[in-house]
């Protein structure tokens, strides 16, 4: 299983020997830390906790602290002992069978990627506020002529005023669009850049600049 999370930096572009050009989304993956190898047997199923983006201690709770094992004495958690991990910010899980093949503290970097691998990448999309049905949806707006000189990117009748005599839920409307989680599947690694942390991904990624990824194994690929 091929997991890491990143920051997405923003795109670019690619050429290739033949002068043909991709156009990319360049993220910095990693490097991530285990820090928590769940079992079946401990916990009812199996998964890792990868944790990314160090920090200072100062700006994580007690409760984040102590999972670290940063706490220099837990005196609620005495047995707790201390780990070989920085302050991380970002804590994610990944499900996975092969446990047994990681360890807490182990460190995980773009090397485990290979150009031409294909991944999905998950993230919050760009928040656009309120927006009506042509930009949410993309009606295609009311006639131009016959009086509707304002009526141009009106929705239309929701409901009928007969028979059922209400408007049903889930209706394609005007509202609050983007700010939700998205998967893009079934991308390609272009290029990789492993003194960096670097990936280079063909096409766009959900998220603004900045924003946090998490990057796996593509599902149908």
């Amino acid at each position: 299983m091929k997991s890491l999370l990143g920051i997405k930096l923003g795109m670019s572009q690619v050429f290739d020997e033949t002068g043909v050009v991709t156009p990319v989304t360049i993220v910095q993956a990693g490097p991530c830390f285990v820090t928590q190898v769940k079992t079946e047997e401990t916990d009812g199923y199996d998964a890792i906790q990868v944790g990314f983006g160090e920090t200072k201690n100062g700006r994580l709770t007690q409760g984040q602290q102590g999972h670290l094992g940063l706490l220099k004495k837990d005196k609620k958690h005495p047995h707790r002992k201390q780990r070989n991990l920085p302050a991380l910010q970002h804590l994610r899980e990944f499900r996975t069978k092969k446990t047994a093949e990681y360890e807490v503290g182990q460190e995980l970097t773009v090397a485990q990627f290979e150009t031409g691998d294909r991944v999905d990448i998950a993230g919050t999309t760009k928040g656009r506020g309120f927006a009506g049905g042509v930009k949410r949806w993309g009606f295609k707006g009311g006639p131009k002529t016959h009086g509707q000189s304002d009526r141009w990117r009106a929705p239309g009748s929701i409901g009928a005023t007969s028979g059922t005599g209400h408007v049903f839920k889930g209706k394609k409307m005007g509202g609050h669009m983007g700010n939700e989680r998205y998967t893009a599947q079934n991308l390609q690694v272009i290029k990789i850049d492993s003194e960096k942390n670097l990936l280079a991904i063909k096409g766009s990624v959900p998220g603004h600049k900045g924003s946090l990824v998490i990057i796996r194994d593509s599902a149908k690929g």
